[in-house]
C-alpha cells in the first residue's frame, strides 16, 4: 500500500492554477457538548499548542478537561452562536469570498478558499479539494497578525504535514505574520475612529484597551515572538490613533491553567482601572481578525461584568474587523504581495483566441 495519497487525473493542456489559502483556529460543528469534546480533544491535543510531556499531559486532558470543560464551554458558545453557524467559521467564510471577489476585480484569476486548523474544513481536505482544482501553487494565509507557534507554526505543521503524503507537491509559500502591516493597522485605527465618531471620545476618566490572545509565558522566554509582536501592533495602533501612553493600555486575555502566562491580565487589568477611576473604557482585540467566542462572550460580556463590578460605568467594545472594506483591501494587498512572481492574471479565453485568429485571417494579416 502506497504512503502516498492518490494523485487526482493528469488534465494535459490545462493551464496550472493559483490558489490563496486563508487558515484560521477552528471551531465546534455546534454549540453541544459532544461537539466541544470533539473540537478541545483535537485543539488541546497538538503538541504546539500544550508543551507539556504527553505522560503527564494526557491523563489530565483525557480524564479530568474532557469530562468538564465541554459542557461549560458549549454553553458559552450557544451565546454567541449566529443562525448561519459559528461567529469565527460565519465570519472566515464572508472574508473568503469578499477577498476572492476584490482579486477577481483587479484581474487576478485565483482560487481563493479557507480551512481551520482544528475542526471542518480540515488543511488536508481542502488541500486535496485544491490539488484536485488544478493549483499548482498555493499561498497559505493564517488569520493570526502576530506569530506565535501555537498559532501560525502549527498550521504551517498541518500542511507540510500533507505535504509528506503528497506525491506531486505543489509549490508552497506561507505569510508568516502582519502585526505591522500598514493596511492591517490603519484598518484597526478606522475601525477606533469610527466607534468614537458614533459613540463619542472621552477625554477623562478614559482608556483605549487592546486584549491580544494570551500565551504561557514560559514560550517567550523560549524565543518565541509572539509578546513582541503583540507590543508592536500596539504601539503602532497607538500612534496612528495619536494616542498618549496614558490614554491606552495593552494586555492579554484567556489564560488556562495555572501556569503564568503573558502579563497583564485582561480581566485584572479591568478591575484595577476602573478601582482607579477610569469611568470608561474603549476595548478591542487586535490580534483577532474575526469575532468569536474569545472575543464575544470573554470580552464582550464577561469583561463588562469584570469592569462594572470593580465599579466602572461605560464599557464599550469595539468588534473585529469582520467584513470591513478596508481589512479585505489590506487582505488582498497583503496576498498580492506575496503572489510576486506567480502568474495569477486571466488565461487566455480558447474561444476569444480562435475569434481573434479567424478575424485577422478575414483580414489578410498573418495567421
Amino acid at each position: 500500500m502506497s504512503r502516498y495519497s492518490p494523485e487526482p487525473p493528469c488534465r494535459h493542456g490545462t493551464p496550472a492554477r493559483t490558489a490563496v489559502l486563508l487558515i484560521n483556529l477552528g471551531t465546534p460543528e455546534a454549540p453541544t457538548a459532544p461537539a466541544l469534546r470533539r473540537y478541545l480533544g483535537e485543539f488541546l491535543a497538538d503538541p504546539r499548542v500544550v508543551e507539556i510531556p504527553r505522560l503527564l499531559w494526557w491523563p489530565i486532558l483525557n480524564g479530568i478537561i474532557l469530562n468538564t470543560r465541554p459542557k461549560k464551554s458549549a454553553e458559552k458558545y450557544a451565546t454567541v452562536w449566529m443562525p448561519e453557524g459559528s461567529p469565527l467559521k460565519v465570519h472566515t467564510e464572508r472574508q473568503t469570498k469578499l477577498l476572492k471577489g476584490l482579486l477577481g476585480a483587479a484581474g487576478h484569476h485565483l482560487v481563493v478558499d479557507y480551512a481551520m486548523r482544528y475542526g471542518s474544513p480540515s488543511i488536508p481536505a481542502v488541500l486535496d479539494r485544491l490539488k484536485a482544482q488544478g493549483c499548482t501553487r498555493i499561498l497559505l494565509l493564517p488569520l493570526y497578525p502576530q506569530y506565535a507557534g501555537s498559532t501560525t507554526a502549527t498550521a504551517f505543521d498541518a500542511v507540510y504535514a500533507w505535504a509528506q503524503g503528497t506525491r506531486n507537491q505543489p509549490e508552497l509559500r506561507g505569510v508568516r505574520s502582519f502585526c505591522d502591516d500598514p493596511g492591517y493597522i490603519a484598518a484597526l485605527a478606522a475601525s477606533v475612529r469610527e466607534h468614537w465618531t458614533r459613540s463619542g471620545r472621552p477625554r477623562e476618566a478614559y482608556r483605549l484597551v487592546m486584549s491580544f490572545h494570551g500565551v504561557p509565558r514560559a514560550t517567550l522566554d523560549k524565543g518565541d515572538p509572539y509578546h513582541c509582536e503583540c507590543r508592536k501592533t500596539g504601539r503602532l495602533l497607538a500612534e496612528a490613533l495619536g494616542l498618549g501612553q496614558d490614554e491606552w493600555v495593552l494586555c492579554f486575555q484567556s489564560r488556562f491553567g495555572k501556569a503564568e502566562w503573558l502579563q497583564p491580565y485582561t480581566a485584572p487589568t479591568l478591575e484595577a482601572l476602573a478601582r482607579e477611576g477610569v469611568a470608561t473604557v474603549d476595548i478591542l482585540c487586535p490580534g483577532f481578525p474575526a469575532d468569536c467566542l474569545e472575543t464575544l462572550e470573554e470580552i464582550a460580556l464577561e469583561g463588562k461584568a469584570d469592569f462594572i463590578r470593580a465599579g466602572g460605568r461605560d464599557y464599550r467594545y469595539i468588534p473585529c474587523l469582520n467584513e470591513r472594506d478596508d481589512w479585505i483591501r489590506a487582505l488582498a494587498e497583503i496576498a498580492t504581495r506575496h503572489l510576486q512572481g506567480w502568474p495569477t492574471q486571466s488565461p487566455p479565453d480558447p474561444a476569444a483566441l480562435e475569434a481573434s485568429a479567424l478575424r485577422a485571417r478575414a483580414l489578410g494579416a498573418p495567421g
